[in-house]
């Protein structure tokens, strides 16, 4: 199973359509909040889409999270933003725990992250458009084979 991850595109739909074309060939793509109305841009593609409600998402009745279960593994996605994530990751850990997560996708930070705490994969795609350390913008690829995760974030 191959899963794009998008996130932070702020109506910029352009740099991401880049982004997805990098990404090849994938079975799902999740877009972790800021904005929906992007997310809903790519519902006319050949993959199964998967989207959140972020700060920035005013006057969408999206939600905040989801929670999801991809070849046997529970993906909690979200923004961030009620997890506070730009200080640091314990309630977002916690939240985790609470619904026995395997991966945590989320956005909010415009930087990428690719890290395991307490067994737990916390993966930020970054921003596609407002990278936080200037730079160019990112997205990530998840995949899933037999049980097996392997994640990595990608420049555009």
């Amino acid at each position: 199973m191959r899963i794009g991850v998008l996130s932070d595109t702020h109506g910029i739909t352009s740099i991401a359509e880049k982004a997805l074309a990098q990404m090849g060939n994938i079975d799902i793509l999740l877009h972790a909040g800021d904005l929906a109305t992007d997310a809903r841009h790519f519902e006319n593609k050949e993959y199964k889409l998967y989207f959140v409600a972020g700060n920035c998402d005013y006057d969408v009745f999206e939600p905040t999270e989801k929670m999801l279960e991809i070849q046997n593994k529970k993906i909690l996605l979200t923004h961030g933003h009620r997890y506070r994530v730009k200080y640091g990751y314990d309630r977002l850990l916690s939240r985790a725990k609470e619904i026995s997560a395997d991966i945590v996708v989320f956005g909010h930070t415009h930087v990428p992250e690719n890290t395991y705490i307490d067994n737990i994969l916390l993966f930020n795609p970054g921003s596609t458009t407002l990278p936080k350390n200037g730079g160019p913008g990112t997205y990530g690829i998840l995949e899933i084979i037999n049980g097996h995760i392997k994640a990595q974030i990608n420049t555009i």
